[in-house]
């Protein structure tokens, strides 16, 4: 089996000249290319995603009778191998290479998720077959997985969810955050914001738990409540859609406050590229988290078996810190593991 540098050098010859291929993704390497998969202006926003990561640090602590390791999560009613998902990506010809087109990128991504107990969310795009392929792709791995939709018009939203509605999927997602993509501005069907009001309607299209992906405040957090959201993604859509915004990890915090109690559950996104990260963004409160760069790289650079890697590189680290910093589950991971500097 190969070994995941193997799976980046791969990348490197297919993924394209918009997209390096980092062993980091750290976000320096693309913050000018749009198409791309950098960020907008001076890339500050997704440099920051991943730098605020570092700030925070594990505290050890081995003074713990020895367990066995649990890092599932149960979530929407399912239970997952682990506390993270491969984020939605779409229009991967555009931002990367057209080795992969999106049916061919969900269709690989949800294979090699589904393969080791996580789900992944599906983008959106454009042209209704990425979608309606997403829907098919999702009945092969029996539902184990996200539509993503994009805030399109209500007219067009309503069609796509008719489209994902047999595919089993346990939940819908939107990515409210895309409002802010440029390629998105002008076309047809029409794109971007939407009231509360609208979400709700949005929302009573179907009676799967809904997800709102963009949300960057606690005010933000308290709409998506009033909307009906079941879940919350706490993310800047990688720095692509707004410059100089705060990173994830410092706003995470009081978004979890600010909903508390409420039955919401709240993931975050945005630079987290380690296990360790995974683990850092539990302790402030989340209850999962989603990764989408890097499973780009694992998809041109393995197809399933990059992805597979992949997983395996997070989960293996995920469980080394839980054992170092005293967490036999998810539930034992709590605040004061981790210190902020």
């Amino acid at each position: 089996m190969k070994q995941y540098s193997e799976v980046i050098t791969a990348a490197r010859s297919v993924i394209g000249e918009k997209c390096r291929a980092c062993p980091i993704c750290d976000g320096r390497g693309c913050r000018d290319r749009i198409p791309g998969p950098g960020s907008k202006g001076f890339g500050d926003t997704a440099i920051r995603n991943y730098d605020k990561w570092r700030n925070i640090r594990v505290n050890m602590d081995t003074l713990n009778a020895r367990a066995n390791t649990d890092p599932s999560l149960s979530i929407f009613g399912r239970t997952f191998a682990l506390p993270f998902f491969a984020g939605p990506v779409g229009a991967v010809a555009a931002h990367y290479s057209d080795a992969y087109d999106d049916l061919r990128y969900n269709e690989v991504l949800l294979r090699g998720c589904a393969n080791k107990g996580i789900a992944a969310f599906t983008g959106d795009g454009i042209n209704p077959k990425v979608v309606e392929s997403a829907a098919e792709a999702l009945k092969g791995v029996n539902g184990m997985g996200v539509p993503t939709i994009k805030p399109w018009n209500l007219e067009t939203i309503q069609g796509k969810m008719d489209l994902i509605k047999d595919s089993g999927c346990f939940a819908v997602a939107m990515d409210i955050d895309a409002a802010g993509l440029p390629f998105l501005r002008g076309i047809t069907p029409p794109a971007g914001s939407k009231s509360v009001a609208e979400m709700k309607e949005i929302i009573a299209m179907t009676d799967l738990p809904f997800i709102i992906k963009g949300v960057m405040t606690a005010k933000g957090a308290e709409k998506s409540l009033e909307a009906g959201a079941s879940a919350i993604i706490v993310s800047n859509h990688g720095g692509r859609v707004l410059d100089q915004c705060p990173a994830t990890a410092e706003v995470l915090p009081e978004i979890v406050e600010a909903v508390k109690g409420t039955g919401m559950k709240i993931l975050v996104d945005g630079g987290i590229r380690s296990g360790v990260d995974i683990f850092k963004a539990l302790a402030l409160g989340a209850d999962g988290v989603l990764i989408a760069r890097p499973f780009v790289t694992a998809v041109y650079g393995g197809g399933v078996e990059g992805v597979e890697l992949l997983i395996d590189k997070y989960a293996a680290e995920l469980i080394d810190t839980m054992e170092m910093c005293g967490a036999a589950a998810l539930r034992d991971i709590t605040r004061d593991m981790v210190s902020i500097f």
